[in-house]
């Protein structure tokens, strides 16, 4: 069992930075590949990005490329997400989630999520 818990959310204007952790717990060395998903009011949740665990390959949905960067540090077993240019578009309650890279389920555990509010 792998527990997420984000952080870093709060209130910022269009233009502004803001930088997001998770920070992973219990089996976290069956972690295989983390991502960020996003959910705003009256939408459905969105991937935004994802990161391998071992290596460092990334995906970015092509909203948020070239503004957002995902990292990770094993050691501290914490996955990042560092939001540039941020947009009233990106207000949403964003997601941390793991895979374990077993069976048919693509994400199987997820954080309580952090919301994330850009003001124009």
């Amino acid at each position: 069992q792998v527990q997420l818990v984000e952080s870093g959310g709060g209130l910022v204007q269009a233009g502004g930075s803001l930088r997001l952790s998770c920070a992973a717990s219990g089996r976290t060395f069956s972690i295989y590949r983390a991502g960020w998903f996003r959910q705003a009011p009256g939408k459905e949740r969105e991937f935004v990005a994802a990161v391998s665990w071992r290596g460092s390959n990334t995906y970015y949905a092509d909203s948020v490329k070239g503004r957002f960067t995902i990292s990770r540090d094993n050691a501290k077993n914490t996955v990042y997400l560092q939001m540039n240019s941020l947009k009233p578009e990106d207000t949403a309650i964003y997601y941390c989630a793991a895979d374990n890279g077993l069976g048919a389920q693509e994400y199987d555990y997820w954080g309580q999520g952090t919301q994330v509010t850009v003001s124009s």
